[in-house]
C-alpha cells in the first residue's frame, strides 16, 4: 500500500530522475522560466526551493552542496551572483507554478514554472488599489470642508470680468454716432449729368 509516499517517481529510476531535475533547475536558474508538463513542474518547485533557500548564505560549504545537486558551475554562480539577492528578504515560495491546458499531442497538461522576483507583471509596484466610497477617511473628507471653493471663487471672477466687458461696449456703443445716409435730391443730379456727354452709337461699323 502507498501510505506515507508522497514522491514524484515521474516514471523513472533514482539516476535518471536526479539527472532530469537537475537540468530542470539549471534552466530554470538560467532562463527565470520555463515551460513543461505538470508534473515535472511540481516535482522541480520541490526539489529547487531548498536549493535556492541555501543560496541566502554565500559561502563555500553551501556553494559546494548547491553544485552536488546542480552538477553545474556556471548554473551555480548565477544562483549565488543574481538571484540571491532579490530573494534574500522572501521567506519562502521562490517559484509559480502558472497551467498552460493540454498538449496537442498526447494531450499532457503543460504548465509553466517561473521565479517570482524575476516577473514584472506581479509585481507588487504595478498593482494599483482601486477607490471605493466605503474606504474614504475623515481625514480627506475633514480637509475637503476647510478648504476654499475654488471653482466657486473662479466662477464668480469669470462672471465679473464677462459684466464689465459689457459695460465697456455698452460706453463705447453710446459715444459712437451712427452715420446717416443723404439721398442725393433731383437738382443734384441734374446738375452732375450736365457736364457728362452722352454716347452716340455708331450705325456705319454695323452696316459693313
Amino acid at each position: 500500500m502507498k501510505h506515507g509516499k508522497k514522491k514524484i517517481h515521474l516514471g523513472r529510476k533514482s539516476a535518471h530522475r536526479k539527472s532530469l531535475l537537475a537540468n530542470l533547475a539549471c534552466s530554470l536558474i538560467e532562463h527565470k522560466r520555463i515551460n513543461t508538463t505538470l508534473t515535472k513542474a511540481k516535482a522541480l518547485k520541490r526539489f529547487v526551493e531548498p536549493i535556492i533557500t541555501k543560496s541566502k548564505e554565500d559561502t563555500t560549504h553551501k556553494r559546494r552542496l548547491t553544485y552536488k545537486l546542480l552538477r553545474n558551475k556556471y548554473a551555480v554562480s548565477d544562483l549565488f551572483r543574481y538571484i540571491s539577492p532579490k530573494i534574500a528578504d522572501r521567506p519562502g515560495g521562490y517559484t509559480r507554478i502558472i497551467k498552460l491546458g493540454n498538449r496537442l499531442g498526447d494531450n499532457a497538461e503543460m504548465a509553466m514554472i517561473e521565479l517570482v522576483d524575476f516577473n514584472d507583471t506581479y509585481s507588487k509596484d504595478n498593482v494599483t488599489k482601486k477607490s471605493t466610497r466605503r474606504g474614504r477617511s475623515r481625514k480627506s473628507k475633514e480637509s475637503k470642508k476647510n478648504q476654499p471653493d475654488s471653482d466657486n471663487n473662479s466662477a464668480i471672477d469669470n462672471s465679473q470680468k464677462n459684466k464689465s466687458t459689457k459695460d465697456q461696449t455698452k460706453s463705447e456703443n453710446v459715444d459712437a454716432k451712427p452715420e446717416v445716409k443723404i439721398k442725393p435730391t433731383k437738382k443734384q443730379t441734374k446738375s452732375e449729368n450736365v457736364g457728362v456727354k452722352p454716347k452716340i452709337k455708331d450705325d456705319s461699323k454695323q452696316k459693313k
